[in-house]
């Protein structure tokens, strides 16, 4: 069976109207669609909720649930704050510099532009405290083609000992190289 592309990735939001007023008037995500029902289709269970769709391009969407007789939400406190997070893509680290500055302007703290050796990022958190990172794609075609031949070995690597493998440390020479300076 093939997978040809994601449908929606789903999170839960504290507001679902500040969650659209966030992702349209911030990010500039397209708000396309919206589901509000009693029941859960897949289980049946009583429990009213609204649920909303942004586009994110090819055929993708990110969609939100607001769960209003839920208790608050919470985070997992055995995972860092810093892993679980939604990426999304944009075209250039421009785009990242000036929604850095919209953000700001907003009182929203971002961390970065961040240089991953392969793409740019900044990351910030959303009014429901989800994190969202922005990332720009900045590598080649060699080092991407490089990376994918090396993510068998790299697993097997990790899977021996739990212990951080190098086999991709290449994607920050640049970067290390300009800090020897």
């Amino acid at each position: 069976m093939p997978i040809n592309g994601l449908h929606h990735a789903a999170y839960r939001c504290r507001d679902a109207q500040e969650t659209v007023d966030f992702y349209t008037g911030l990010l500039g995500l397209p708000y396309v669609m919206a589901i509000s029902e009693d029941r859960v289709p897949s289980t049946k269970e009583p429990d009213p909720y609204m649920h909303i769709f942004f586009d994110i391009g090819k055929g993708g969407s990110l969609a939100f649930f607001e769960l209003p007789t839920k208790p608050p939400m919470s985070r997992d406190p055995n995972t860092p704050a810093w892993v679980q997070h939604i990426a999304l893509q944009v075209d250039s680290v421009k785009e990242l510099e000036e929604t850095k500055r919209r953000l700001a302007a907003k009182d929203i703290d971002v961390i970065g532009p961040t240089d991953h050796g392969i793409f740019q990022s900044i990351y910030f958190f959303d009014p429901s405290g989800n994190r969202v990172e922005l990332c720009c794609n900045t590598g080649n075609q060699a080092d991407y083609d490089r990376l994918k031949a090396l993510a068998p070995r790299m697993l097997e690597d990790w899977n021996k000992g739990k212990k951080t493998v190098r086999h991709a440390a290449f994607i920050h020479a640049k970067e290390l190289a300009s800090t020897d300076a």
